[in-house]
């Protein structure tokens, strides 16, 4: 079985994944751009069952999300640092959208597709090498066999 470590800043959470994720991609939306305080997120679509919280307490705050649903994001209760999302446009509370460079090793799973690049920051450089959205793309088209197989059996 897989074990992938990450935490929050403060250290009082530290969790697992049992997987790679699903997918992982940059969002360049305002929305993340404000919630981090950054210029985009790293995020990573993976099963709630597959994110097992070691140690510290999550408390959650609720927002809008670049899509126009709400979303619950699970943050540190301590220090605040956001751990993962739950977006009520997945339509599942089953499957979290984990920040991804809460991971021990950030360079363990790089985005796959930079998305909502038409709210990109003009001194963001992007890459040839990673395919970029204005919007989203179409997961059909993006995710592996494997990662399709493990979506389906949330719709």
């Amino acid at each position: 079985m897989e074990r992938h470590e990450g935490g929050c800043t403060c250290g009082d959470v530290r969790y697992h994944i049992t997987d790679e994720p699903m997918f992982t991609h940059a969002c360049h939306c305002k929305l993340c751009q404000r919630y981090t305080a950054s210029a985009f997120v790293v995020h990573s679509r993976i099963e709630a069952n597959r994110f097992i919280l070691d140690k510290g307490k999550l408390a959650t705050t609720e927002g809008p999300s670049g899509s126009g649903s709400n979303h619950s994001i699970k943050r540190c209760e301590r220090c605040g640092d956001q751990i993962y999302s739950h977006f009520e446009a997945l339509g599942t509370d089953q499957l979290i959208v984990l920040k991804t460079t809460t991971l021990d090793d950030v360079e363990m799973f790089p985005p796959k597709a930079h998305i909502f690049t038409k709210s990109k920051l003009s001194w963001v450089e992007l890459g040839i090498d990673i395919p970029s959205f204005e919007k989203s793309y179409e997961i059909d088209e993006m995710y592996s066999a494997r990662s399709l197989e493990r979506l389906s059996k949330f719709n």
